[in-house]
């Protein structure tokens, strides 16, 4: 075990740890020690105490779950986690309800600026790069989306929405499972990009990829000269070891040699422009990994901090802005680098819950309970807000937070049916029965 995940792992543990997602410069820090510990201190214990039958390895700067597989043209899904608690009710604005300007005096989104305005919800403005995509009906929304019941601790909260099976003592995410369900077992069906920790959805037996970026899959020498000699130095002295670590380190070794061409640096296709910051480069990387065609199902980026308790902002300054506004700037980019092999890709958004109905005392939000997610690309049905909408009256809000109507994994559930048609959802969800959404055709 190199030093890196040494150190990683350990202060995974410490109280003064902040976690890590992608988020703007700009953006107002979190003010909510719950989320700045909770994740790097779930995550890290789970690295340092993988199951049986997950070959765990480090190569250079690459933390990976491997096994041999092949290539495949497929299906992909790209899970973007908006870490932190996302603002529902500020991505998808309900400007029908007239209560909703009486609680938020401050941070309410003018109804004269919002987008593609129906007779209830309008999009946040800063979405404008994403319009096109809502006209030409490929984003959608559903809102008030949640767990079964209000869970306002990041910490419980993340591992419910990424385990998505209650109730179970066994430690293994709802992507692992699905890959699980296939015959190949390669990790390159499932990839994190942006970290070498592997979110809780990820977690599992199912062999799965961890980087920080694509150039993680190459070797740490300077040339293919000695590439190929440190290669043939870690042949000669793993290829007898025993037991898990050595079995380990053989089929990392094969996994970089099979995918090291996807670590040279590759330029965006199609006039697209990414914003600079971790969101647009991950995103990047997430399109020359689909473009490589190397078999992968499902990529997972964490897209944060959305823990805004104060300085949400308005229009014009504050952690919102910023953060939509990388968030649009960035997923367009990435549907306009993929070309045509956008009709076989589909963004879904997932956060641990949503944020109360009224501001608080800091002009921010406090955590709450429904929220919206997002989906764009591939057999969405788009141009539209789904889902049953609760209101905002009094008698309506539970406990002054937005009620969920549905259960966020009937919107995974219907994701996973419309992409992966040969794999049972079932088995990806146990025991749930979703509920209609009609967010995916």
């Amino acid at each position: 075990m190199t030093d890196e995940m040494t150190d990683s792992m350990t202060d995974a543990t410490t109280d003064e740890m902040t976690d890590a997602p992608s988020a703007p410069a700009e953006a107002a820090p979190c003010g909510c020690r719950d989320f700045a510990v909770s994740r790097r201190r779930l995550l890290g214990g789970m690295a340092g105490a993988a199951g049986a039958g997950v070959l765990s390895s480090v190569l250079g700067d690459v933390h990976r779950q491997v096994a041999f597989g092949a290539t495949g043209h497929r299906n992909v899904v790209v899970l973007l986690s908006l870490r932190g608690g996302a603002d529902g009710l500020s991505l998808v604005v309900p400007h029908g309800e007239e209560r909703l300007d009486t609680l938020r005096p401050r941070i309410g989104v003018p109804n004269g600026r919002l987008l593609a305005k129906d007779a209830m919800f309008g999009l946040h403005p800063g979405f404008a790069p994403l319009l096109p995509m809502w006209r030409q009906r490929s984003f959608a929304a559903v809102h008030a989306v949640g767990l079964p019941q209000p869970n306002r601790s990041h910490f419980q909260a993340m591992e419910a929405i990424e385990d998505a099976d209650p109730g179970t003592s066994e430690r293994r995410g709802w992507i692992n499972r699905l890959v699980g369900l296939g015959a190949l077992h390669d990790p390159a069906e499932a990839v994190q990009l942006g970290g070498t920790i592997v979110p809780t959805s990820l977690y599992g037996p199912a062999p799965v990829l961890g980087l920080r970026s694509l150039h993680d899959l190459s070797l740490a020498s300077h040339d293919a000269k000695s590439r190929r000699r440190q290669r043939g130095a870690l042949h000669r002295t793993w290829d007898r070891a025993g037991g898990p670590l050595g079995q380990g380190v053989r089929t990392a070794l094969a996994t970089t040699q099979r995918l090291d061409s996807l670590a040279a640096p590759a330029r965006p296709r199609h006039g697209a422009v990414y914003p600079k910051g971790d969101l647009g480069a991950t995103m990047a990387q997430t399109a020359t990994l689909i473009r490589a065609d190397v078999g992968t199902r499902v990529v997972t980026v964490d897209c944060g901090s959305w823990d805004m308790h104060t300085q949400l902002g308005t229009l014009e300054w504050g952690a919102m802005r910023t953060m939509v506004s990388e968030l649009a700037r960035s997923l367009a980019a990435f549907f306009t680098d993929l070309g045509g092999l956008a009709d076989r890709v589909t963004v879904v958004t997932v956060s641990e819950f949503g944020r109360r109905v009224a501001e608080n005392g800091a002009g921010g939000l406090d955590h709450g309970y429904g929220n919206c997610m997002l989906l764009l690309g591939a057999g969405v049905r788009g141009g539209r807000v789904h889902g049953p909408w609760p209101g905002l009256g009094p008698k309506q809000v539970v406990a002054g937070d937005l009620a969920v109507t549905r259960d966020y994994r009937s919107v995974l559930t219907e994701v996973v049916r419309s992409r992966f048609p040969d794999l049972d959802s079932t088995r990806v969800f146990p025991d749930f029965r979703p509920e209609p959404v009609g967010a995916m055709g």
